[in-house]
């Protein structure tokens, strides 16, 4: 019905810098609210950035000033922009939205995963 492909992620030294990109296909009439979650081994899952429909954006105090997270509503993307990378970082990056189908139910939608490794 909807599916969410991410791509972008990979390994970089500390410092570097990453973009990923997360694109949804399906049955969309309308994308609402996107974001990025990460998962590092043996944590939970936590929010890293959100962006509204209407572009307000929010970050995780931990990439605040590092991060930037963007969308393109015409090619229904969303981007996470990495600078400063830091080991820390490092984890498997989810990308979500929340969408109204052109069945005009509101669902919530996961991608499947990409991974960023920062080495020190």
């Amino acid at each position: 019905q909807v599916q969410l492909v991410e791509s972008g992620g990979g390994l970089v030294q500390a410092g570097g810098s990453l973009r990923l990109s997360c694109a949804a296909s399906g049955s969309i009439f309308r994308i609402n609210a996107m974001a990025w979650y990460r998962q590092a081994p043996g944590k939970e899952r936590v929010l890293v950035a959100a962006i509204t429909s209407g572009d307000s954006t929010n970050y995780a105090d931990s990439v605040k000033g590092r991060f930037t997270i963007s969308r393109d509503n015409a090619k229904n993307t969303v981007y996470l922009q990495m600078n400063g990378l830091k080991p820390e970082d490092t984890a498997v990056y989810y990308c979500h939205a929340q969408i109204t189908t052109t069945y005009l139910s509101v669902n919530s939608y996961w991608g499947q995963g990409t991974q960023v490794t920062v080495s020190s």
